[in-house]
């Protein structure tokens, strides 16, 4: 198992649109097994590219039972029913606040070979697709806050001892 070094909040990388993946070769097949290790630990549900560092357009996920991951993935679908769901981060650990996201989500991408893949979810999936997409975005679930959270978000991740400081 290649367990990867977490990136945090702070660290620029997480801020940065990430590039789209055009080399389909034994590099990116390492990359998509390290995600796909790095996400299996209990408590996690998604990890994207740039959360280890690599600002390529690939997450991973494992929610419910369901593992996978997507290359150049783009959100195709999502639902006009919103719900408020309790969200968390990699990359802002201990932090957790309540996040409007779509019910529904879908995302079509490819996979290691160039072959389309599309991912459909509901609640905690959706979610995910969401959160991992605008990791690839340079969009941090609390960027999507209201300001007033986001204020209080920001106060605590300065705090820890994670965050990342030049």
């Amino acid at each position: 198992m290649a367990m990867r070094e977490l990136r945090y909040f702070g660290d620029p990388v997480l801020k940065t649109v990430c590039d789209p993946v055009t080399t389909f070769d034994k590099k990116l097949e390492a990359l998509v097994t390290d995600l796909l290790d790095s996400v299996k630990p209990a408590g996690r549900a998604g990890l994207a590219a740039p959360q280890i560092g690599v600002s390529l357009r690939v997450f991973s996920y494992d929610v419910e039972g369901l593992t996978g991951y997507v290359i150049n993935p783009e959100i195709v679908e999502l639902s006009e029913a919103t719900h408020e769901i309790g969200e968390g981060c990699l990359s802002l650990p201990e932090l957790h606040f309540d996040t409007t996201r779509a019910k529904r989500a879908v995302v079509r991408g490819v996979d290691v070979r160039n072959e389309p893949v599309l991912v459909e979810g509901k609640d905690v999936l959706a979610q995910c697709l969401q959160h991992e997409t605008d990791h690839l975005d340079g969009v941090l679930y609390i960027d999507r806050l209201p300001k007033q959270t986001k204020r209080e978000a920001l106060k605590q991740a300065r705090g820890k001892d994670w965050f990342w400081r030049r």
